[in-house]
């Protein structure tokens, strides 16, 4: 409050100096209001703090970090091993000539209807071929019946695989000489006749003699080929076997005549199996004289 009466007592010394003295400039009065204003103001601003120009920093900063893109160091690429696996190459296996017929044929020692009868090839069997005659007519098989190991087949109703031309051509064996006087040969048929059964169970077998020379004994083995059981007969008769009732036996068959014989009996029943028959007839009793065998394959 003392400051502010001495304002206007200062500016009536001014102007009256301003009268004594010519050339003395007399001041504005307000600007000697504004400008002790200010030195007013002025100095009630230096004891005041100072108002900061920065802008408020927040108590807790927040600093996000952008990461630098990786830096990768290029290596040495090494070049790669490569595994050889080896390929095989099949070997060509070489097939066997086989031989099969659609009709049953004889199998002889000999390219020919002159040589012994030393088996038959049935429908449905099938042999390894060995050899061929010069006219590649006959073929050298392993005989599929018993005795003699090899024998000459017809190729007449044959089918033959396999490479045949590498096959080795073999020489016939001599042609038998005829005797003056013939001997005549034995034959027959046989044929499945029928199932029996009583005490156990038999195939019935029905028999033909076709040659001139009459029988006089018979063996007979019959093989289950799906049990492999095989059974085995021989008699110096033919037996007919029917059922539980009634036998019949005929002690020869002669020329022309026919007649069914029972086989040895399965003690269970053997139907819709496989059975293989061998039957040897004899013109001599004991299995001996003039012998012819006969093969069938049937299911009872």
């Amino acid at each position: 409050m003392r400051s502010s009466k001495r304002i206007p007592f200062a500016v009536l010394l001014i102007a009256g100096l301003a009268c004594i003295v010519p050339d003395l400039a007399v001041l504005d009065p307000n600007a000697i209001s504004t400008s002790a204003a200010q030195t007013v103001i002025a100095g009630l601003t230096q004891n005041a703090p100072q108002a900061s120009l920065l802008p408020p920093v927040p108590a807790t900063a927040t600093v996000t970090l952008t990461p630098e893109p990786p830096t990768f160091t290029p290596t040495e690429t090494s070049t790669p091993t490569q595994s050889l696996t080896p390929t095989l190459i099949p070997t060509a296996t070489l097939s066997i000539p086989l031989i099969s017929v659609s009709v049953p044929t004889n199998c002889r020692n000999g390219p020919g209807k002159v040589y012994i009868l030393q088996g038959a090839l049935l429908v449905g069997e099938t042999a390894q071929v060995y050899a061929r005659d010069p006219s590649n007519r006959y073929w050298y098989i392993r005989n599929p019946d018993p005795g003699a190991e090899f024998c000459w087949v017809w190729g007449e109703y044959a089918t033959l695989t396999g490479p045949l031309m590498l096959l080795p051509v073999y020489t016939p064996p001599p042609t038998p000489t005829p005797t003056m006087t013939p001997t005549p040969s034995p034959s027959f048929t046989a044929e499945y006749s029928s199932l029996d059964s009583c005490v156990g169970w038999w195939v019935e077998i029905k028999l033909k003699n076709t040659g001139p020379l009459p029988f006089k004994s018979v063996e007979i083995k019959v093989k289950d080929k799906v049990t492999d059981i095989e059974l085995v007969a021989l008699s110096d008769e033919f037996t007919d076997l029917d059922g539980c009732l009634k036998t019949t036996i005929k002690d020869t068959l002669a020329s022309g005549d026919t007649f069914i014989i029972s086989a040895p009996a399965f003690t269970y029943n053997p139907s819709g199996n496989n059975i293989r028959v061998f039957i040897t007839l004899c013109s001599n009793t004991g299995q001996k004289g003039g012998c012819v065998t006969s093969k069938i394959n049937f299911k009872p």
